[in-house]
């Protein structure tokens, strides 16, 4: 079993930036894939972004260049952690925030894997 706790999450004014983690604990080692996906009202949910054990980037073209992911996956850690820095927010990046931690790449998108509970990111003025 794969744990996942985000954090990061709240208001901020259009423009401004945020920074999400995702920090996974428990059968770590079984994880390969990390990525942020988010879900906005009345949408369905998106990939945002993942990032292989071994660094491989993918994210969506769409997003590519505002946001950023990032993990930290020491070999002797006992922790798994996955960042997404995210610059230039608009209110159409208003939703719910997610983590994924998977065995297989792919499986995300499919919803298969663990989740974290959500963070809500709101771009207001």
């Amino acid at each position: 079993q794969v744990q996942l706790v985000e954090s990061g999450g709240g208001l901020v004014q259009p423009g401004g930036s945020l920074r999400l983690s995702c920090a996974a604990s428990g059968r770590i080692s079984s994880i390969l894939v990390m990525g942020w996906y988010r879900q906005a009202p009345g949408k369905e949910r998106e990939l945002i972004a993942d990032i292989t054990s071994g660094g491989t980037r993918r994210y969506s073209d769409s997003l590519k260049g505002r946001f950023t992911i990032s993990r930290d996956n020491a070999r002797d850690s006992a922790k798994d952690t996955v960042n997404l820095q995210m610059n230039s927010l608009t209110r159409e990046d208003t939703a719910v925030y997610s983590c994924n931690a998977a065995g297989l790449v792919g499986e995300g998108l499919s919803g298969d894997g663990s989740w974290g509970q959500g963070t809500q990111v709101a771009v207001t003025s």
